[in-house]
């Protein structure tokens, strides 16, 4: 049995293939290791009843993540899941390389994640270049949730924020100053706190004020990220994340003033990541 995963900083989506049946689905908790470490994971995936039966049967693992951009990083999730599947060889890759995996397949192309945080790289039909993205969110993440959020509750603290906007916000949020300050400094996952903001963009898009930050945010990510790889405009930039799907009309835009060929769009690639790891896992053994 293949378990795969696709997991980004603030949730995680799950399928294992089931024999004679159809594939499991499941979602946990983030698991950028980043911001949890070993034991962490472990409890998180122990407190998923759905997996339970199959311990023993699972013979791979391939986790695809967020944060999973050094060997060492890596270390800290292949090890947890070690333990938790002591049966299965494990393989623990970056969320990139799954991206690239559900939407180029064996084509070559750009390839590029815009949900709690945001990274690029050119994708090879096998493999990833070296990325000079995928900062984080204090160095980088330009037009992630994580960016978008804090852009946002900036705004509202400093009180720039339109009237009528910001009469808004402190309705739906309650937010002050302390309560910020806590989330963003003292708590986990400080990223997926500022990109728990994005809803209220959503639902205010066709304010002036959100329309000209999703513009000027996805603007950003374009220039830093997308324009810097020479030939840029020779491939297709595929995206993969919430952002990118919720937002696909200003992205769509802003691509298109800078001549970035959009291909496709994916707000979770887990089914397609799955199919192609069942796929090329049948092919190596000859079915």
């Amino acid at each position: 049995m293949i378990l795969v995963a696709d997991s980004g900083s603030s949730s995680s989506d799950w399928m294992l293939n089931v024999p004679d049946s159809a594939p499991l689905f499941f979602k946990t908790k983030g698991l950028n290791p980043f911001f949890v470490n070993e034991k962490e994971i472990e409890k998180v995936l122990k407190d998923v009843p759905e997996i339970i039966p199959y311990i023993d049967e699972i013979k791979e693992v391939y986790f695809f993540g967020a944060g999973c951009i050094t060997p060492d990083r890596r270390e800290i999730v292949s090890n947890a899941l070690t333990v938790l599947f002591p049966k299965a060889f494990v393989s623990v890759e970056s969320d990139l390389l799954g991206a690239a995996f559900a939407t180029c397949g064996l084509t070559r192309g750009l390839v590029a994640t815009l949900g709690t945080g945001s990274d690029i790289s050119y994708y090879d039909g096998e493999n990833l270049l070296t990325s000079h993205h995928g900062n984080g969110y204090v160095l980088g993440d330009e037009g992630s949730g994580a960016w978008f959020g804090k852009v946002l509750i900036t705004s509202f603290l400093y009180g720039s924020m339109p009237r009528d906007l910001s009469r808004l916000f402190e309705e739906k949020y309650h937010v002050t100053k302390d309560i910020v300050i806590k989330n963003v400094y003292q708590r986990d996952r400080p990223n997926s706190y500022l990109a728990s903001f994005m809803p209220f963009m959503s639902e205010n898009r066709a304010h002036p004020y959100v329309d000209k930050l999703l513009t000027d945010g996805f603007d950003e990510f374009v220039r830093t990220n997308i324009m810097t790889y020479p030939s840029f405009w020779e491939y297709k930039c595929n995206f993969v994340g919430s952002i990118a799907y919720v937002f696909d009309m200003h992205l769509q835009a802003v691509c298109n003033l800078h001549g970035v060929e959009v291909g496709k769009i994916l707000r979770s690639p887990i089914e397609q990541i799955f199919h192609f790891i069942i796929q090329r896992e049948a092919s190596s053994v000859g079915f």
